[in-house]
């Protein structure tokens, strides 16, 4: 029986460590849906997602958060946006051919993973890590150790459950400003290590930390939904239309008749005829004077 995507925290009672267990296949699915990637590309991307979800519920803010992988590669840019509120959406591009065994190097070539946090309120931070590690999970453990200091262990998994593209991952990282013992830590990372990729996507979270700490005594919250949401919308659309000059928009309509606008995170479409243009250029006039 499929669950829906979701995030769980939980703590040891113990230990200073924390610990997050997500699954994202729905929206690991729905992002999938209107592309046609290769495999790898595919694997990537729910690897972003699973990390993006993982790094979202380690921020206490409200905001946004994107997480994009860019490079010289034959996928340039494999990004995923998600809020605080895990919505998600993500994108990849890819520019030449990729072989069905293409690891993460092979895919990014010469390139780097940026962090981007934009909160609602205060400053926005970046962070850039170079692809050092093998993997994703080994570049972000990377990453925790330069920018916050603090042990972090990622495990992330893609694959199939129910013959469907299946995706998560957990975390581990010590808790700041609290003295945790490097044993102890690498004991619940050689605990969490022991997980199997079936028992991830498919297993009630209570039954996978069961399975891993039983016996420790490890505090469950309440899940947080993770969802696919696409903020894409004919309104943006048109706001953006209006930034454009005059001639730029003749020429479209003059060459295509319309102007379809292509959301590549959803797939959505925004068409507008030539009649609906010269509305918005009125309506964008007539708002331009009442500023005078």
């Amino acid at each position: 029986m499929s669950q829906h995507d979701q995030l769980h925290r939980y703590l040891f009672q113990n230990y200073a460590v924390r610990g997050e267990l997500v699954t994202v296949s729905e929206t690991w699915q729905q992002i999938l849906e209107n592309h046609d990637y290769p495999q790898p590309v595919k694997n990537i991307l729910g690897e972003l997602l699973v990390a993006t979800s993982l790094l979202t519920a380690t921020l206490k803010f409200t905001g946004d958060i994107t997480v994009q992988l860019q490079g010289d590669g034959p996928m340039n840019l494999a990004v995923i946006n998600g809020d605080n509120q895990q919505q998600m959406r993500g994108v990849a591009r890819v520019q030449g051919e990729i072989p069905e065994d293409a690891t993460l190097k092979t895919l990014v070539g010469n390139g780097y993973l940026v962090i981007t946090i934009t909160p609602s309120d205060g400053e926005r931070y970046q962070g850039v890590v170079g692809l050092e590690g093998d993997t994703l999970a080994a570049c972000l453990e990377d990453y925790f150790q330069r920018s916050e200091q603090l042990q972090t262990r990622l495990f992330i998994c893609t694959g199939e459950a129910e013959g469907k593209p299946a995706a998560g991952g957990m975390l581990l990282q010590v808790l700041p400003a609290q003295e945790s013992q490097a044993d102890d830590f690498n004991h619940l990372a050689t605990l969490t290590e022991t997980i199997r990729a079936d028992e991830l996507l498919t297993l009630p979270a209570q039954e996978v930390l069961w399975r891993l700490y039983h016996e420790e005594e490890v505090e469950l919250y309440d899940p947080q939904s993770v969802t696919f949401k696409c903020t894409c919308s004919r309104e943006r659309c048109a706001d953006a239309l209006k930034t454009l000059p005059d001639d730029e928009l003749k020429g479209i309509l003059e060459e295509d008749g319309e102007i379809d606008m292509h959301c590549d995170y959803c797939g959505s479409h925004y068409i507008f005829t030539p009649e609906q243009i010269v509305t918005l250029r009125a309506e964008e006039s007539s708002s331009g004077h009442q500023l005078h």
